[in-house]
């Protein structure tokens, strides 16, 4: 598939997963992926929680968008910009642009926000939500970003882990069936559109080859669609050990083959190194072809990188793995939804 074709098949792409399978990480991989393929990127984190731009060596982000990865040079790549959206700062902003300036600040000042949010559950949700459907209607129009940037081709959200996520993504239906006049009315009703035009969102879930982030995904891929009515994206397999060859060869006939000889207690630790491998070369294979047997939606596999820490070149070396993924996937809708009505089984 053309990876310009798959990356412009909806303006923004949620990137939703378990905590710890490197949703975040993937997040700034597709970013450092769109941008080198020349679309100018916004990257919105929610919260500020999830520590995206750390791995993009740079400081915390905040409400106001910088740059996170300059675009530029022979290549011809876009700029990867981020910010982060909280509750708060939406609500500042909507308040503000209605004339209501002073409320704004002492709603914030007396934590009024979190009781209105308990007396309305989604209330926080569809306030992040309502702000990224602004940014994806200022994109649609070509219209520069809030500092004066490039007008973005692709808004990725990094969104809250798994469980959080359903609900995250729930949050304008149920105000939308509990709240049926006013503002917060309208709000929810133009996020739910958002979510629902394959042509603007779709979701992007992340997993690991592991038999319990395998079930969880499988369990929120059918969650999403049927109760918030999203489209599902490709799943992204993340963490893949790739294949190593001679694994099951004697470390000793090996080194005697090699002209070598191993010292004392080497060849039990390359029996035990070779035997590990092989075992979770066996364990991703029959999860990912348990997933593809119960969620029917294509793969994208990115690499387990033995780093202790991820930084820049990290991500463009995964941002390099998923652009071969893309190429080497069918020319089939990016958005393809899983099975109507189907169980997980």
């Amino acid at each position: 598939m053309d990876p310009v074709q798959f990356l412009t098949a909806s303006r923004v792409v949620i990137v939703a997963g378990k905590g710890g399978v490197g949703k975040t990480t993937v997040t700034a991989a597709l970013a450092r992926m769109a941008a080198a393929e020349g679309l100018a990127t916004l990257i919105v984190e929610v919260e500020g929680k999830s520590g995206l731009a750390a791995v993009f060596g740079r400081e915390p982000l905040t409400y106001r968008e910088v740059v996170l990865a300059p675009g530029g040079g022979p290549d011809g790549a876009a700029d990867v910009r981020g910010r982060t959206v909280t509750p708060d700062d939406a609500l500042l902003e909507y308040l503000e642009d209605h004339g209501l300036r002073r409320v704004s600040k002492r709603l914030v000042a007396t934590g009024a926000l979190d009781i209105v949010a308990t007396a309305a559950p989604g209330i926080k949700d569809i306030l992040i939500l309502g702000k990224v459907k602004q940014l994806e209607r200022a994109a649609a129009a070509g219209q520069p970003t809030e500092d004066g940037g490039e007008p973005a081709d692709l808004i990725v959200l990094d969104a809250p882990a798994a469980g959080h996520a359903i609900t995250f993504l729930l949050a304008a239906r149920g105000l939308l069936d509990a709240v049926r006049v006013g503002p917060i009315h309208t709000q929810a009703r133009d996020v739910l559109e958002l979510l629902t035009d394959p042509s603007r969102c779709q979701v992007l879930l992340v997993t690991l080859p592991e038999e319990t982030p395998v079930n969880e995904l499988t369990e929120t891929a059918f969650h999403l669609e049927d109760r918030v009515g999203v489209s599902l994206g490709p799943v992204v397999v993340n963490g893949v050990y790739p294949p190593l060859d001679g694994l099951d060869a004697d470390p000793e006939e090996a080194a005697a083959a090699a002209g070598t000889s191993l010292r004392p207690g080497e060849a039990e630790a390359l029996r035990a190194a070779a035997a590990f491998r092989l075992a979770r070369q066996r364990l991703q294979a029959e999860q990912v072809a348990r997933l593809a047997d119960r969620l029917p939606l294509p793969q994208l596999h990115l690499p387990y990188l033995f780093r202790a820490e991820l930084g820049p070149d990290d991500v463009a070396e995964l941002a390099r793995a998923l652009r071969g993924q893309v190429v080497a996937l069918d020319a089939l809708p990016a958005a393809a939804p899983a099975e109507s009505g189907a169980e997980p089984r």
